[in-house]
């Protein structure tokens, strides 16, 4: 870790974390590779990014492989598994995995209350909140007694933004995914927590313009808008044996935001 005590390496440990081509996903894969993960980078459609994503992990002495699969379609968690376990067999000792990061999502990009249609919401649901879900409970005869399940949600599911319900409401539904699996992975020793972003600047062209950037700002307790480290560092925790006592848990990682001022 920066700072302080070293964090616990994982030797020889395996992980997986969808939607890792890009922003906090590929931050989150880069800093396990850092700590000797051997990280499974998923993607949907860009694999220019995720073959980038790969090839920093392995520039900076790590190990990962790429995976591609669509959610939110028919056969998703399948053609993920099937590239996971393809990765795996290649390049690990044995097909188990130790941690799971549910970070893949879309969201609604500011679409009117009004505006959201039947289509749209079940699109959210489906990737969102569907294929997290399964691919979770699909993933339990590879992942090992031990693990660690790391789901992302979204400090809309604590503060109101009426464009944004309808993701809102997938992220919630994400964090009963936390919640609930929590107690019934108990007796295997597997934690599966959840980890609250706020405003993170993911690339996004609106933070571009200053005046955005600093409104923005303001609304963390720090003055600045979160980078995908930030995030990332919360997640290498909670995938550390450091974090063997936190399980069920939904980790504000949103820098104070919203705390008033």
């Amino acid at each position: 870790m920066n700072g302080g005590a070293e964090m616990s390496r994982p030797i020889n440990r395996t992980a997986l974390v969808t939607g890792s081509s890009r922003g906090i996903g590929r931050a989150i894969a880069e800093r396990l590779g850092r700590e000797g993960v051997l990280v499974a980078v998923h993607y949907a459609r860009n694999e220019e990014a995720a073959e980038h994503t790969v090839k920093s992990i392995i520039a900076d002495g790590g190990r990962a492989f790429q995976v591609r699969a669509e959610f939110g379609v028919p056969g998703d968690v399948d053609t993920l598994l099937e590239g996971l376990r393809a990765g795996l067999e290649e390049l690990a000792e044995d097909v188990g995995l130790d941690i799971l990061v549910n970070n893949a999502a879309i969201i609604t990009s500011g679409t009117a209350l009004e505006g959201t249609t039947p289509e749209l919401f079940d699109r959210l649901m489906a990737v969102n909140a569907r294929a997290p879900f399964f691919l979770t409970q699909r993933a339990l005869p590879l992942l090992r007694d031990g693990g660690r399940i790391i789901n992302i949600s979204s400090g809309l599911t604590r503060f109101a933004n009426p464009q944004e319900v309808a993701y809102a409401m997938s992220k919630a539904a994400l964090e009963m995914i936390g919640l609930h699996f929590a107690r019934y992975l108990g007796p295997r020793r597997i934690t599966v927590n959840t980890v609250s972003p706020g405003i993170t600047d993911t690339g996004h062209p609106s933070l571009l313009v200053p005046q955005i950037r600093e409104a923005l700002s303001n609304l963390a307790a720090f003055g600045r808008l979160a980078e995908p480290a930030d995030i990332a560092d919360v997640v290498a925790f909670l995938a550390s044996d450091d974090a063997r006592w936190i399980t069920g848990s939904v980790i504000d990682a949103s820098g104070g935001t919203m705390l008033g001022g």
